[in-house]
């Protein structure tokens, strides 16, 4: 025990002799292993935060999408699993489910693309045709003004409600935008209200930020023509059996068409594949945040076989007065076992004191695993870096590291 005491003091010292050699090199270590578990944590939240969207919207919610996006082993696929994806809904569907299931909310939804005006301001926005009962399904509340009700969609109103970041890209001010009127798709529709920030549209996802949200009849005039909706969502009531209410509809749909021609997935199944795709993200990810690992044990090794140079007359006197070689290797490998860790442990209290902040406003994550593989593989960096300079010290013949100028 007192030897290896010995070792670390006799390291601590060295460093002493090269403040800013050590800083420097402990900083390559640093970048290297917060960069690796700031992006574990980043990945976490991103897992977190569509947990928690998914989790608001209740488990008993179910979408059915067209096409057969289920694939063989039962996992949402996204599409392309051979069947005709083509196929699209509309009110008659709705009517039919309506008929012969008992759910608490069938929501039809219709979306596109839209260039949106506002005096002689335009923006590109996205045009969301449902029912009234969408607001309640996906829990959005009104900053500013009211939302369309059946009235509305009953007498096919020209009334929008705008998203967030589209009202305040045309009026600056959400409060400003009710009672306005905003052009789209070559018609002028009335501002009834504004929605409150969801923070939508990542990874590909809908932006109901700069969503332009309209009564799905009024979109049969000039948006919607084929009057055909993207997707139906269906909630149950939560005493109810979601796999049971999926086969309720799945009967009601066969009546119509094929089992290739459409899909009902459950939430646990979109989930999974999105947590798939974060996976493969989260591996790239951590591939390129490895290079500064990799960077950083570059550094060290250098500054070890500068250390070794510098120090060789040092290692001769140690050598001639009994040091043996496994004394010499150990004390290098020390040195550099040291810098990996004093940075990788740096690293961790700063990345805790990054998601600290961040956490405020996203749910970024530490992960413990995550760090003890981070500080693990620092050290292993310092071992495999430093062996090489070490075993160069190590095998210096006393006689000849005496005499070196």
């Amino acid at each position: 025990m007192n030897y290896f005491v010995f070792q670390i003091k006799t390291a601590l010292s060295n460093f002493g002799r090269n403040k800013v050699r050590t800083v420097l090199t402990s900083l390559g270590i640093l970048i290297g292993v917060l960069s690796v578990v700031i992006l574990i944590a980043l990945g976490l939240g991103l897992r977190n935060f569509i947990q928690g969207e998914f989790d608001s919207l209740g488990s008993n919610l179910l979408f059915i999408l067209p096409g057969d996006v289920i694939g063989d082993d039962g996992q949402f696929s996204g599409g392309g699993g051979g069947g005709v994806i083509s196929t699209s809904f509309d009110e008659r569907d709705v009517s039919s489910l309506r008929s012969r299931i008992n759910a608490e909310f069938i929501v039809p939804l219709y979306t596109s693309n839209a260039r949106a005006q506002a005096g002689d301001i335009t923006k590109s926005a996205d045009v969301f045709a449902s029912t009234q009962e969408a607001f309640t399904l996906f829990n959005f509340e009104p900053e500013s003004g009211d939302l369309f009700n059946e009235s509305d969609v009953t007498k096919r109103s020209k009334v929008v409600v705008l998203g967030n970041a589209i009202a305040k890209d045309l009026f600056g001010e959400p409060s400003n935008a009710v009672g306005q009127t905003v052009r789209f798709s070559e018609q002028r529709f009335k501002v009834l209200g504004v929605l409150k920030e969801e923070g939508g549209g990542n990874f590909g996802g809908p932006n109901f930020d700069r969503g332009l949200f309209i009564p799905y009849t009024t979109s049969f005039v000039t948006i919607n023509t084929d009057r055909k909706f993207f997707a139906i969502y269906v909630r149950g009531s939560f005493e109810q059996d979601v796999e049971e209410l999926k086969s309720q509809i799945e009967r009601a749909l066969l009546r119509r068409y094929d089992e290739d021609q459409f899909s009902v997935v459950k939430q646990t199944e979109v989930l999974n594949a999105i947590q798939s795709i974060f996976s493969i993200i989260n591996t790239v990810l951590l591939a390129i945040g490895s290079i500064s690992l990799v960077v950083g044990g570059i550094g060290i090794m250098n500054i070890m076989y500068a250390n070794v140079t510098e120090r060789t007359k040092e290692i001769g006197i140690r050598r001639a007065v009994g040091a043996t070689k496994k004394d010499i290797l150990f004390q290098f490998l020390t040195e550099s076992v040291l810098l990996s860790v004093v940075g990788g442990v740096l690293a961790v209290v700063l990345a805790a004191l990054i998601v600290a902040v961040v956490q405020q406003f996203f749910p970024l994550a530490l992960d413990a695993t995550a760090v003890l593989v981070a500080l693990g593989i620092s050290s292993a960096i310092g071992i495999f870096f430093g062996v090489f300079p070490a075993r160069r010290a190590a095998n210096l013949t006393p006689i000849e590291a005496i005499r070196y100028e």
